[in-house]
């Protein structure tokens, strides 16, 4: 289906409204966001409603291979005794094993990699310890629970009603007591037993959608419309996807470049939690005099970006990581945290599954 058409029905736009819907792993709702403002600044469009959703708690379980051959061979038999013959290939043991969708769709057929080994390759290149991860984990566990507790999302998150009645005003997957010590207890998820991956260091798998409104100066005017910032540049970029993690580091810096700003003009950064590890990795790349000149082919190293300024209300580890729709929120967030702190200027970036990054500058209006 269309997810997009299916929200604007719902919504009452009408039969007339078109609606499509993207499809970059990781970077989905922000590439919904990057595509209303090219369509706006060509003048094609003038009011965009651009979103992410994901349900990972509906992830299929599927069939292996042989049982899908089983089945096609039973559906092809036109005969008892072809029928009988296919049946005695029947193997219960094996063909009704179930796959776990989930754990096929994060995992990177051309390097045959998860997303979390790929955080262990990033971890490696550039020292990442399990303590630096897990001291990172239980920092954005606890700035969101102090999010929470002083109303930060008040706004921004709605609260959810289950069928039952029952009101979920704010997301549950935080941990206001977490500690380094706590974390470093959790066994390595997907490089045992040395490994720094853990799920006290990831994202959190979960359900989530989120939904911004682009606009042109015209449209805002027209409409009595109160801008909260102003797009100012994205960039999409590409890399090995064995090192997919950093992807925010060659598209935060192109955009750096091409700007003409330099790292420690950015105000706030929103850098998706995908792994602790690797939110790390980036920060350590962007500030490596060999990474930045090889890869990012910079005269030096960019900077480090200053940890008051980096998911400074936690992130995915603690809210989770609904993929189609994390590139959004970050963006959303960004927005109002630069408006409430009464900053300028501010960089969202994720890593994408299969090797890409994407990064958006916004400026606070």
């Amino acid at each position: 289906m269309n997810p997009a058409r299916i929200a604007a029905l719902r919504l009452g736009m009408g039969e007339a409204m078109t609606a499509f819907t993207v499809q970059i792993n990781c970077g989905s709702g922000m590439q919904s966001i990057d595509t209303a403002y090219q369509y706006i600044k060509e003048g094609r469009s003038d009011l965009i409603l651009a979103g992410g959703a994901e349900a990972l708690s509906h992830a299929p379980l599927v069939y292996n291979r042989q049982a899908v051959q089983f089945f096609g061979a039973m559906f092809m038999a036109r005969t008892f005794m072809q029928r009988l013959a296919t049946f005695a290939t029947l193997r219960p043991s094996m063909f009704f094993k179930p796959v776990i969708g989930l754990e096929r769709g994060l995992t990177d057929p051309v390097v045959e990699l998860n997303m979390g080994q790929t955080a262990e390759i990033v971890a490696h290149v550039f020292g990442i310890s399990r303590r630096d991860a897990d001291e990172f984990a239980a920092e954005s566990q606890n700035r969101l629970a102090r999010a929470q507790a002083d109303k930060v999302f008040d706004g921004e998150l709605e609260p959810m009603f289950a069928r039952n009645g029952k009101v979920y005003e704010f997301d549950d997957g935080v941990r206001p007591d977490s500690t380094a010590d706590q974390l470093a207890k959790l066994k390595p998820a997907f490089e045992r037993p040395w490994g720094k991956v853990t799920p006290g260091n990831s994202s959190q798998i979960t359900d989530g959608a989120s939904w911004v409104i682009v606009a042109s100066e015209d449209a805002v005017q027209k409409h009595g419309l109160t801008p909260k910032a102003r797009i100012v540049d994205s960039q999409w970029s590409a890399l090995d996807p064995s090192v997919m993690g950093l992807g925010p580091a060659l598209c935060s810096a192109e955009i750096l470049k091409r700007q003409n700003v330099a790292l420690a003009d950015i105000d706030l950064w929103e850098l998706n939690e995908a792994f602790a590890a690797q939110v790390l990795g980036c920060v350590a790349a962007l500030n490596d005099d060999k990474f930045c000149r090889e890869v990012l082919h910079h005269d030096g190293p960019l900077g480090k970006i200053p940890r008051e300024r980096l998911n400074v209300d936690g992130g995915a580890i603690g809210l989770g990581h609904p993929v189609g729709a994390s590139g959004n929120r970050i963006v959303l967030h960004l927005m109002n945290s630069l408006k409430r702190l009464g900053k300028k200027r501010g960089i969202a970036s994720q890593c994408v599954g299969g090797g890409q990054g994407g990064a958006m500058m916004i400026e606070a209006v």
